[in-house]
């Protein structure tokens, strides 16, 4: 079981994670509008949008992550893109 930091949640503001350790495991010709990610020390991942640093973030176990990356990898989520 990992223990979790529980002022850390979903939905809370990305500026209260900090600034620092946020990267761009991705990016496009998209005008900077990118998703940023955050390893945070219990081991879950934050994730917000670049245009919106203050916004909302996500925040995802570990598990959450390799299953989406896994799935992403199979292409389970290639209906999501443009044509």
């Amino acid at each position: 079981m990992t223990t979790t930091d529980e002022s850390v949640y979903n939905g809370m503001s990305a500026s209260e994670l900090g600034e620092q350790g946020w990267e761009r495991p991705w990016s496009g010709p998209n005008g900077g509008q990118c998703v940023e990610t955050k390893q945070l020390a219990d081991g879950r991942v934050a994730v917000r949008q670049s245009s919106d640093p203050a916004g909302p973030a996500l925040i995802y176990t570990p598990e959450e992550i390799t299953a989406f990356v896994r799935g992403v990898k199979q292409g389970l989520a290639d209906h999501l893109t443009a044509e």
